[in-house]
C-alpha cells in the first residue's frame, strides 16, 4: 500500500492493513543488562522516555531491593517505584539504577503521594522544555495476593531538570481531573505518551467490568507538547474530531491493557500500539495506524511469552515497546512475568524482571 492510499484510507476512517511479523526472538544481551545481583533486583512497569538522543529514563513500579544469590532473592524489600538512567545505545549502553533512601538508609519510593495516602505506581513519561512529566496512578490496599489493591486517582508528577541525579529530584504533583475509577466504569490517561510535531498525544483507556474480566478500550487525547499541566487545553478524540469535553471521547479497539505503548516506526511509516492482550496473557499483540489517533488495524500476534505454558502459577503482563532500542522496521518490547503470591517471586529470581524481545516487521 503506497503512502497516498494509506492517507486516503485514514481520512475515510478505515484502518490500514496490519503489518507482518518477520522474526520474533528474545534479546539475551539486553535482558542481561537488567539482571542485577545487588541493590535493584527486579521491577515491573518498565516505561522508558528519552531525556536526549543519548540519555533515557526508565520508570519502574513495584521494585525489589536487596540481593540475588543462588537464584533466590535475599533480604529484599519492595518499594513502589524506582527509576534507572540509560546512557548511550546499543551494546555499549550503561544503566544506573536509582533507589531512593530515607533518613535511616531504608529504601523508599521516589514518587510519593503528597497527602501520604496510598502509593504511586508509574505510567508513561514525557519530556518538554527540560521538564519531566510522569503519570502516576495512585492505589491503596484492598485485599491480599498479587491483585489486592484498587485505584484511587491519577496524578502528574513534574520534575524540573530531570537530567540531574534522580535521588536529588524534587517532584511536584498535580491531580489529573479526567481520571475516574468508579466500580462500573473507569477512565484513565497516561498509559502512553507520544510527541508528534507540536502535540503530545496522551493515551488512556475506558474500562467496564464484564462477567469474567475487565473490558478495556483505547482513549486518545492531545495537547501542546509543553502544556500537559494546562488541562483545559486538552482535546479528546471523538469520532474523527478533537473535542474539549472528555465525556465526548470515543473508545476504540478492545482487549486492551492498562499499560501499553504507542510509538512510530519510521522505516514502515506506521504508528504501533503494543500491549499484553487483555492485560494478563501470554500474547503480546500490536495494532498499527497511519495517524497517532488511529484508526487502528486488527491485532497482530507479535510474540507468545513462553513462561505461562511452563508454569500455571505465573502470569505475563506489562508489554510495551521502547523505540530508542529499535531500528526503523522493528519493535523492541519488554514484558514482565509475575506470580500470584510473593513467595515464588522471592524464591525464583527468574521472575519479575523486564524481559525483552526483538520483533522485525514488514
Amino acid at each position: 500500500m503506497n503512502a497516498t492510499a494509506l492517507v486516503l484510507l485514514t481520512c475515510l476512517g478505515a484502518p490500514p492493513e496490519p503489518l507482518t511479523v518477520v522474526k520474533s526472538e528474545p534479546d539475551a544481551a539486553l535482558n542481561a543488562k537488567f539482571r542485577l545481583k545487588d541493590g535493584w533486583v527486579g521491577g515491573d512497569g518498565a516505561f522508558s522516555v528519552a531525556l536526549s538522543d543519548k540519555r533515557f529514563l526508565w520508570l519502574f513500579s513495584d521494585t525489589w531491593v536487596g540481593t540475588v544469590r543462588d537464584g533466590t532473592r535475599k533480604d529484599v524489600k519492595m518499594v513502589n517505584n524506582t527509576v534507572a538512567v540509560q546512557d548511550g545505545t546499543g551494546a555499549d549502553a550503561t544503566f544506573a539504577f536509582a533507589v531512593q533512601e530515607g533518613a535511616k538508609g531504608e529504601a523508599r519510593a521516589i514518587f510519593t503521594p503528597p497527602d501520604g495516602k496510598g502509593w504511586f505506581w508509574q505510567f508513561a513519561g514525557h519530556v518538554a522544555d527540560d521538564t519531566l512529566h510522569v503519570f502516576l496512578p495512585r492505589f491503596e490496599k484492598a485485599g491480599d495476593g498479587a491483585f489486592g489493591f484498587k485505584a484511587l486517582d491519577m496524578w502528574l508528577g513534574t520534575v524540573e531538570k530531570p537530567d540531574a541525579d534522580p535521588l536529588k529530584w524534587k517532584p511536584k504533583y498535580t491531580k489529573v481531573p479526567f481520571a475516574n475509577f468508579d466500580e462500573k466504569r473507569k477512565v484513565s490517561f497516561g498509559s502512553a505518551v507520544l510527541t508528534v510535531g507540536d502535540h503530545a498525544y496522551v493515551y488512556g483507556y475506558e474500562e467496564r467490568q464484564t462477567r469474567f474480566f475487565p473490558a478495556r478500550k483505547l482513549l486518545v487525547a492531545r495537547v501542546a507538547k509543553d502544556k500537559l499541566l494546562s488541562f483545559d487545553a486538552w482535546r479528546f478524540y471523538a469520532n474523527g474530531e478533537w473535542k474539549p469535553d472528555m465525556k465526548d471521547a470515543t473508545a476504540q479497539i478492545d482487549a486492551l491493557a492498562t499499560e501499553f505503548s504507542v510509538s512510530y516506526l519510521p522505516g514502515l511509516k506506521r504508528y504501533a500500539l503494543v500491549y499484553t492482550e487483555n492485560g494478563l496473557s501470554e500474547r503480546v499483540v500490536g495494532r498499527f495506524a497511519a495517524a497517532p489517533e488511529g484508526p487502528w488495524s486488527d491485532p497482530v500476534l507479535l510474540y507468545t511469552c513462553p513462561e505461562m505454558k511452563k508454569d500455571k502459577k505465573v502470569f505475563s503482563y506489562a508489554a510495551k515497546a521502547h523505540p530508542h532500542l529499535a531500528t526503523g522496521d522493528e519493535l523492541v518490547i519488554s514484558y514482565v512475568v509475575n506470580a500470584h503470591d510473593l513467595g515464588p517471586v522471592i524464591n525464583n529470581a527468574e521472575l519479575y524482571w523486564p524481559t525483552f524481545v526483538r520483533v522485525r516487521l514488514k
